[in-house]
């Protein structure tokens, strides 16, 4: 309801003068975007450990409903990583983001749930990522998009996801994490909603990743590691995406 209500209060400007944001998935441009706030349960966890995991004033587009953390994929593979022509493995399918993806390549939609996705016009595979059901060398890109946070095991799932990506494919990464943080905190196989929301900033999340840690942990497994810095993906703030998020791009070579 809060997002209905401020979807009909933000009206979009017809002349466009700085400041504004424009949405890269629907086109539309809004002096503000929808925010979203950690709440009361959840905000220690995020804000005592300054995770860096997409809530903010402008979070979602009031037109479409894309959020930040999908426009800035959007941004970054219309620029820095194409997928035309490429076959695409992506997890946990966002509706806008996978959309966009099947405009120009084959992809392949896979999660632990399938059946929570029946707004995305497509099958979503039933797949464990600890346990990928591909052979080796099957896809040219790989997508996870804040994924890997709810993975009891989740280096084995990175080990996964270098095995089927091709020689030469990159896959991106993201999840939240904290930069302050010495190191990872976790506990892989909790299993207490309230307990998680507390410690990890979301009912069904089993840490909070330190980002030197996460880099780390993708290497261990193969990956070698380009992160898109925040003063790179600058250029992209214009579509409201989290200002000082980077994006990992892991390529396997």
């Amino acid at each position: 309801m809060r997002i209905q209500y401020l979807r009909i209060a933000y009206s979009p400007y017809t002349t466009k003068k700085p400041p504004f944001f424009q949405c890269n998935f629907c086109g539309a441009s809004y002096r503000k975007f929808v925010p979203e706030y950690p709440g009361p349960d959840i905000a220690p966890a995020i804000n005592d450990n300054h995770v860096i995991a997409g809530f903010g004033d402008n979070v979602y587009c009031p037109r479409c409903l894309s959020r930040n953390r999908e426009r800035l994929l959007r941004a970054v593979l219309g620029t820095h990583l194409s997928v035309a022509g490429k076959q695409v493995l992506h997890f946990s399918p966002e509706k806008h983001l996978y959309k966009f993806i099947t405009a120009a390549a084959a992809v392949t939609t896979v999660d632990l749930t399938p059946g929570f996705y029946c707004n995305i016009d497509s099958s979503v595979c039933y797949a464990d990522a600890t346990n990928l059901p591909f052979a080796n060398n099957s896809f040219d890109i790989l997508i996870a998009n804040h994924v890997l946070e709810h993975i009891p095991e989740d280096e084995k799932a990175m080990k996964e996801m270098y095995r089927v990506l091709c020689n030469n494919g990159v896959a991106i990464l993201q999840v939240p994490y904290s930069e302050t943080l010495p190191t990872t905190i976790e506990e892989p196989f909790i299993n207490d909603p309230a307990r998680q929301a507390a410690l990890y900033g979301q009912k069904d999340h089993v840490r909070i990743y330190s980002k030197t840690d996460y880099i780390q942990r993708l290497r261990h497994a193969g990956f070698h590691v380009t992160p898109l810095s925040p003063e790179t993906l600058a250029p992209f703030r214009i579509y409201a995406i989290q200002e000082n998020e980077c994006v990992f791009l892991c390529h396997k070579q």
